[in-house]
Formats: structure tokens, sequence, C-alpha cells
């Protein structure tokens, strides 16, 4: 791994910030609902006709998950929502999604990226967290987590040999290096993408993805921090269990082996080592041809419900970052926006276009939850 830009970032960016939120941000506090998750999830449910399951199925509109920010007309909204938390009272937490880099998803064969590098997408980007920041800035008393650009550092530790990922390697550091120095508010915590197991889990890509992590932070400024890193964004490990043979001969085959294995190298490169899990979908494990299949995985049930108790002091909480229900992709070959991994014989079809409802896909996962929903 070549890391060449780490003199420019630190001149880039403040010298001196302010001190992020300290803390397990979820210990003591109230999941904000996403307003526009409930009413999908109610939406749904009128739509299912056995009831039993469309009971199992309300049950989702109650479980906080996390506001994706993928294009920057969607900011606003972030606002809004924190202006309802803040009217709720209590200690309100929001959760959402940083998820706009210019050529964003560089290894994939499609993305819906609204930024580009070679059109000014580094300071369109630049403006994009400028108006996340301020949006918190208004609403000191909400506590904020955000998860930062999921798939973008993984990519540079395992894709630099894809030409758009080897371009956009220096724009994708100095940029998450600049929305962790502008969000150091004292009500936010910030978690990096940290892909999963099955992508930098693997004994020869764990230790650079630990550097890379320290590296970028480092180029965030002294005093610059971030709360520790989310694993298994929109994917379908188990946090523990047996283990899946798509990720054989992995030894760190779930997320705590990972977790466990990453957090010792972080430490040594004084990266903080505390973790958030998504476990919206992994209910049901052995259900991939390859530890690779992402989208709309066949068979998939909800897992784990958001909790604090997770058995591992590095650990700081089950989290639902995906919204289950809203497709990862379209299965339909004719679409600009098609990746062939929705069309693999593990996917679910047909299937929509990324990011809108998949109302059959919902019920198979309320259907197969472990643990059920009750």
């Amino acid at each position: 791994m070549k890391f060449t830009a780490l003199a420019a970032l630190i001149a880039c960016v403040p010298a001196f910030v302010k001190a992020a939120g300290s803390g397990n941000p979820f210990e003591g506090a109230t999941g904000f609902l996403i307003p526009s998750y409930v009413a999908e999830v109610t939406a749904a449910v009128a739509n299912i006709t056995d009831p039993t399951i469309a009971a199992q199925a309300a049950l989702v509109e109650q479980v906080p998950i996390f506001f994706w920010m993928d294009v920057a007309a969607k900011v606003p909204t972030l606002g809004t929502y924190l202006a309802a938390a803040d009217a709720a009272g209590g200690t309100q937490l929001v959760q959402a999604v940083i998820y706009d880099l210019p050529d964003r998803d560089c290894a994939a064969e499609a993305s819906a990226g609204e930024f580009s590098i070679a059109d000014g997408g580094a300071a369109d980007y630049e403006a994009y967290i400028d108006a996340v920041a301020a949006q918190v800035e208004q609403y000191p008393n909400v506590r904020v987590v955000f998860v930062v650009e999921p798939d973008g550092l993984a990519n540079l530790v395992t894709n630099l040999s894809v030409p758009k990922c080897a371009n956009a390697q220096s724009t994708y550091i100095e940029l998450v290096s600049y929305a962790i120095s502008k969000l150091q508010q004292d009500n936010v915590w910030l978690y990096l993408d940290a892909g999963h197991s099955g992508w930098l889990g693997w004994p020869a890509n764990i230790s650079p993805a630990a550097q890379l992590f320290a590296q970028v932070l480092q180029g965030a400024g002294n005093g610059a921090t971030v709360r520790g890193l989310a694993t298994d964004v929109s994917n379908y490990n188990l946090l523990r269990g047996a283990e899946d043979p798509a990720q054989a001969p992995n030894p760190n085959y779930d997320e705590e082996l990972y977790i466990n294995a990453l957090a010792p190298l972080l430490t040594q490169n004084n990266f903080p080592s505390q973790f958030i899990v998504d476990q919206g979908r992994s209910g049901v494990s052995g259900i991939r041809t390859a530890e690779g299949d992402w989208c709309n995985v066949l068979g998939a049930g909800l897992g784990q419900r958001p909790t604090t108790d997770t058995g591992n002091s590095l650990i700081d909480s089950i989290v639902w970052v995906k919204p289950p229900g809203e497709s990862d992709g379209t299965s339909n070959t004719s679409s600009p926006r098609y990746d062939t991994h929705c069309g693999q014989s593990d996917a679910t079809q047909p299937a929509p276009e990324a990011g809108t409802w998949f109302q059959s896909y919902f019920e198979t996962l309320v259907q197969k939850a472990n643990p059920t929903l009750s």
C-alpha cells in the first residue's frame, strides 16, 4: 500500500480541532426513529396479508436505523430529524451515514455516486461535509452517530488494482480526513467504515487496514478523534457463531473474531479501538456462494436487534445501519445501475433499484428473523 498524500493532507486541515464526543454514545440514549423508514415499514405492513407476519413486521417500526445521506440534497433532512429529536427531549441519539465521496464505490460495476473527481467532486464533497457540520451544530443537545463512508477506505486496502480506485486513493484519504476534522463537535461520534470480516479480516489485509485508518485520522489534524470503526455495514455476517463455509479458510470468519484481531493493531497505530456492528440482516448464516456476495442475498433474515449488551467491551453497540427492506440493487440487466452481483444465483430476483423498497424481500427478512420478532 502506498501512502503518498500525508504531507498534503496535514497542510489542508486545521492544526487544532475541538474534540468529538467521548464515551459510548449509545449508553443511556434513546435511538431516534427515522420517520421516512417508519413510513416505509408502515406501508409494507399494510400490504402483508398474513396477520402473523404483519404483526411481526410492524415491530420493525420501533427499531432505530441509520439515515443514509447518499446525496447532498438529503442533508437538510438530517436537520429536520435533529430538530424533531431535540423537540422530543431527553437524551436522543440520531444515527446517520455519510456516503457521498466523489467516484464513490470505486470497485463496483455500477455506482450511483453524484460527485466526480474529474468534475470538482472534492470541493463538492467538502461543501457536503460543511453542510452536515452546520446541521449538527444547531442541536448540541442531540447525540449524533455517523458511520463514515461505507466501503470507501476498504477499497483502498484491497482494490488499488482497479484503475478507478487507484485514481481515487489520495482523494478518498484527503476527504475522509477532512470529514473527521470538520465533525469534531462534542455531540458527535464518528465510526469509520471498516468493511467486514470476509473483506479486511483476512491476514493479508488486516494490518494494512489498521495502518490506513491511523493515517487517515492523523491527516485530520492534531487533537482530532473518532470513536472507532463500524463493521458489517449492509452485509450479512454473524457477530459470532459457526463458520460460514463461504468464509473458509479465513481465521477471522465472524465479526467478533475480526474485531478482536483488529483492535490490538489499531492500538499499536494509535487509533481508537471501539466498534459498532451492523446485524440488521445477519440472522441466517451459510446462505452465500462466496463471501463477497452482497446483493439482496437469498434467504437472509433480520438479525440481532440494536443493543449495548454486546458481550464484548470492544463493541459499543449492535446496530442496524442498512435499513432492512431497501434493495441493494436491481437485477434488471438493462438498467444503467445493474451490477452482476445482483444477478447471481444467491441474489433474490427480480429486485428493484438500489435504495427502493423491496416488499417481498422485506417479508422474507421478517419471516427468517433470528431471533424471532416478538
